[in-house]
């Protein structure tokens, strides 16, 4: 087992370790600290994700975008392009389905997606940081595929609108660094349970 794999076994089982309580005092704080962010109070489209092997929980963030008149997308796997995802409109009544990682997602045929040059906002899981903005995910190069179209804006037009990104973690799971790849994208931020850590 390399040092990646082995450091997402140890970030996994710590997160899952959390009991309820701790889980859903972390939810609460999360979206306490996420209120106080610009991006997140002007963004219109906001991408989310459903909890699943003790990731934070942002379903009271979803509640609150809702009731703001925020729209809400979920990532879908994109079932013609290999690895990436697809962002689909979610609300109350959003019929759902299991995809193949046993994750909740929207059921097809999908209502509405969008593309994600169209996100204002996308706030993700991860499976460790660091505080130089730096995600280590479960390994899929989901959301790297995804959004590998940044790097290429980043090296162009710098004044064209990109999402922004914020990963979504519990403190705990924060790292001194993390080793990164040419293909990582990186993060305008993390959000967790403590506050805010802005990249440097």
């Amino acid at each position: 087992m390399d040092a990646r794999q082995q450091l997402r076994r140890q970030m996994r089982s710590a997160r899952k370790a959390l009991s309820t309580e701790q889980q859903q005092a972390a939810a609460a704080s999360l979206l306490k600290h996420l209120r106080k962010l610009e991006c997140f109070n002007s963004a219109e489209h906001i991408a989310l994700y459903l909890a699943s092997d003790g990731e934070i929980d942002p379903l009271s963030v979803i509640d609150y975008c809702w009731e703001k008149g925020k729209q809400v997308y979920l990532p879908v796997l994109d079932p013609n392009l290999h690895n990436q995802l697809l962002f689909v409109h979610y609300d109350q009544n959003t019929p759902m389905c299991r995809n193949k990682y046993d994750i909740s997602e929207p059921a097809s045929p999908y209502q509405k997606s969008i593309p994600a040059t169209d996100l204002d906002l996308v706030l993700l899981p991860l499976v460790a940081f660091d505080d130089k903005g730096n995600r280590m995910g479960m390994g899929g190069g989901y959301y790297d595929r995804s959004f590998a179209f940044m790097m290429d804006d980043a090296a162009g037009s710098a004044d064209k609108k990109v999402p922004v990104l914020i990963g979504l973690a519990h403190q705990l799971q924060q790292v001194d660094e993390l080793p990164v790849e040419s293909w990582d994208i990186p993060l305008s931020g993390i959000a967790s349970e403590a506050g805010v850590v802005s990249r440097k």
